[in-house]
């Protein structure tokens, strides 16, 4: 799978690009500021319809601008689509393929697939549990695309049950606005253990079979490291026992649900499901044989390859089922010591599409030799 053409319009820096791409490696080189990472951004954004910069759409239209277009032509087993989604911050954004629209814009999610090194990825050893959440059902919904659905029927649940609790905790206990308000906290609790259960079951194969690969990749980057050094577990906000089916993780998630039912309205939160686990990532450190948290506990360099390990492990896992993805690697050579950065490129080196960000063009090693642009004055123009 690759990108062979990128259209921009209205898209943050630029009013209007046009890129013609290559399979293999392709550079883009300039100062920061000039627009090399908005071009990388897009394509990500085509394949999950979020950025990995921001958290909203708003800053992804150009100042001035109502909305803005990204439109790519994928070649994928040879034959090519035109993906192109229109964005639309605080409206609906619109989404087609071949210039035939979709009913609803997720649809877009999963056809094209990225995975994307940043400087940013130190924060999913040593940010908070969001931070991790949020990669894993990222990788989720691109290997299963109708999670995208289910993730986002979970967050309006859980909004509108954290809404209700609000309500009850705030009315006057034994009030017929309490009563009332927890009447209808019954229906809210069957929404989010269905939902929350589906998403619950995604993670937890999710991490089992991600495992693996995590253990290989970071022997792959850590000087030193055997595949058993690291590991990965997840932490649900309830005990299971073992249990994984749907309906079994439905029913647990009831149960605690009610068994928490006083602590949620003093606080006015819910306080079980996916939304509170957890995604714990331990390291085998100093020589010893018992792994230790990573967050907290290993250094500088330890936490930079284990962020490594978890985009390559993605990368790995995704191209077990079929496709090799486009690998985005943005402004990353500049965060990472000489050894780390010819390591990280001999890996994906034979990737079918890599697309990298860089200020200085020696930063880029020369293993990753391929197309260059040069980026400047918001204008993309290739060299040679």
């Amino acid at each position: 799978m690759h990108v062979s053409h990128l259209t921009l319009h209205d898209f943050r820096s630029y009013a209007a690009a046009e890129v013609a791409l290559d399979p293999g490696v392709t550079a883009f080189i300039g100062r920061n500021g000039q627009g090399k990472t908005n071009l990388v951004e897009a394509v990500d954004y085509l394949s999950r319809l979020s950025s990995h910069r921001v958290a909203g759409d708003a800053p992804l239209v150009r100042a001035g601008a109502d909305h803005a277009v990204v439109r790519a032509a994928v070649v994928r087993d040879g034959r090519t689509a035109v993906l192109e989604v229109e964005i639309n911050p605080g409206r609906s954004n619109r989404a087609r393929v071949n210039r035939s629209p979709l009913p609803r814009a997720r649809e877009l999610v999963g056809l094209v697939r990225t995975v994307v090194f940043s400087p940013e990825d130190l924060t999913l050893v040593k940010g908070d549990p969001s931070d991790r959440r949020r990669f894993l059902d990222d990788l989720l919904v691109l290997r299963t695309p109708r999670i995208a659905g289910v993730r986002a029927d979970y967050d309006r649940v859980l909004k509108q049950r954290n809404s209700l609790l609000k309500t009850a905790g705030a009315a006057r206990r034994g009030s017929s606005s309490q009563e009332a308000a927890l009447s209808t906290l019954g229906v809210w609790d069957a929404h989010l253990a269905r939902t929350g259960a589906e998403l619950l079951a995604g993670r937890l194969e999710l991490v089992a079979e991600l495992a693996p690969y995590v253990g290989r990749a970071y022997a792959t980057v850590a000087r030193g490291a055997n595949r058993d050094d690291a590991g990965i577990s997840y932490r649900p906000s309830l005990e299971l026992d073992g249990v994984a089916d749907r309906g079994a993780l439905t029913e647990a998630l009831l149960a605690e649900l009610e068994r928490r039912r006083g602590d949620e309205l003093d606080r006015g939160v819910s306080l079980v499901g996916p939304h509170r686990d957890e995604l714990l990532l331990t390291l085998a450190l100093g020589g010893g044989e018992e792994r230790l948290p990573v967050k907290g506990y290993a250094s500088h360099g330890e936490s930079w390859s284990f962020a490594l390990a978890l985009r390559l492990a993605s990368y790995d896992l995704l191209r077990s089922d079929g496709d090799d993805p486009i690998l985005v690697l943005d402004d990353v050579f500049a965060e990472l010591d000489t050894g780390r950065r010819a390591q990280l490129a001999e890996l994906v080196a034979d990737a079918e599409q890599v697309l990298v960000t860089a200020a200085v063009g020696a930063d880029v090693p020369e293993v990753l030799a391929g197309a260059r642009f040069t980026v400047s004055g918001g204008e993309v123009r290739r060299d040679g």
